[in-house]
C-alpha cells in the first residue's frame, strides 16, 4: 500500500485535493488548468517515484499565484502526513541534475524545520501562462507546509523552460532519495529522538 495521504483545502480562491503515495511508481493525473504547472508536477511525480492524484480549481483568470501556492501548500501537507513519524528513512538527499544546457542542485533536509534558500534568474516572465516567479512560491509553499529544508540553485542555464523544468527534476530525485528508507537506519535519524 505504501505511505499514502489525502489532502484537500478550500479557500475563497482555490480548491485543491492531492493523494499521494510516496511509495509509488510515478504515476499521475494532474490537473492545475495551468499546462507548464501540469507538465512540471508530472515531471515531479515520474521521477520522485511518487503516485500523485492532484486537482486544483483557482482564480487563474486573475493570474496563477494562488493556485500555485495554494498547490505547494497541499502537496507540502501531504508529503508530511504521509512521512508520518520518518522513522527508518533517509533524511536527506541531494543531486546535481544536467537538462540539455542547465545544470540545476537540489538539497533536501526533512528536517523538520522549514527553510528555502532559492536561486535561479529565469530570462523569460513567463512559461505560456505560468509566470516564473510563482516556481519560488510552489517550493516556498513546499517546505513550508511539509517542514523541509530545501535548497534549489541553477548553476548555469540559459533556456527557462530548461531551467524551471531541472529544478522540478532535481527536486524529485533529491525527495526520493530523503524519503526512502534505509536498513541500516534504526528509529528516526536524529540525535534528538524526533524530526
Amino acid at each position: 500500500m505504501g505511505r499514502t495521504a489525502e489532502v484537500t483545502r478550500e479557500t475563497g480562491e482555490t480548491k485543491i485535493s492531492c493523494r499521494i503515495n510516496l511509495d509509488g511508481t510515478g504515476k499521475c493525473e494532474i490537473q492545475t488548468g495551468i499546462g507548464f504547472f501540469n507538465h512540471m508536477l508530472t515531471l515531479f511525480a515520474k521521477h520522485g517515484l511518487f503516485d500523485l492524484e492532484l486537482k486544483a480549481d483557482g482564480d487563474i483568470d486573475v493570474d496563477c499565484h494562488h493556485t500555485v501556492e495554494d498547490t505547494g501548500i497541499v502537496v507540502g501537507l501531504a508529503m508530511k502526513k504521509a512521512l508520518g513519524d520518518k522513522s527508518g528513512i533517509n533524511r536527506y538527499g541531494s543531486i546535481l541534475l544536467p537538462m540539455d544546457e542547465t545544470l540545476a542542485l537540489c538539497a533536501v533536509d526533512l528536517s523538520g524545520r522549514p527553510y528555502l534558500v532559492f536561486d535561479a534568474d529565469f530570462p523569460a516572465e513567463r512559461l505560456g501562462i505560468m509566470e516564473t516567479e510563482t516556481v519560488r512560491e510552489f517550493f516556498l509553499a513546499v517546505a513550508n507546509a511539509c517542514g523541509m529544508n530545501l535548497h534549489l540553485k541553477i548553476l548555469y542555464g540559459e533556456n527557462t523552460h530548461h531551467m524551471a523544468e531541472a529544478m522540478f527534476k532535481a527536486f524529485a530525485r533529491a525527495l526520493c532519495t530523503a524519503v526512502s528508507y534505509n536498513s541500516r537506519v534504526q528509529g528516526v535519524p536524529s540525535t534528538k529522538g524526533s524530526l
